[in-house]
């Protein structure tokens, strides 16, 4: 659980870089979270709050993306490097395998 914790607070931490308000949020979000559940004794219950956890990190790791406001209708995204894929060219004519 602990290792979870700190998973989601360093993932936190990447994700939402130079966004104080994100992250101060998201620290909020996931500390309010734990602590709800803190005193869950059931097992079930337990393996369940721990995969929704794990299945959150993945989300927040690989598709929340950064955008900043630069003008009245322009928003400028900021991608981290984990999020960026080599780009597949289009073809006319695709190849038969």
């Amino acid at each position: 659980v602990l290792k979870l914790f700190k998973l989601l607070h360093r993932t936190r931490q990447e994700v939402f870089k130079n966004d104080t308000k994100a992250l101060e949020a998201a620290r909020q979000k996931i500390n309010e979270e734990f602590r709800n559940h803190r005193d869950e004794t059931s097992e079930e219950k337990i393996n369940e709050l721990l995969k929704i956890a794990s299945d959150v990190e993945v989300i927040l790791r690989t598709s929340v993306i950064q955008a900043v406001h630069t003008d009245s209708d322009k928003i400028v995204l900021i991608p981290r490097k984990d999020l960026l894929q080599d780009n597949t060219p289009y073809l006319d004519k695709p190849t038969k395998k």
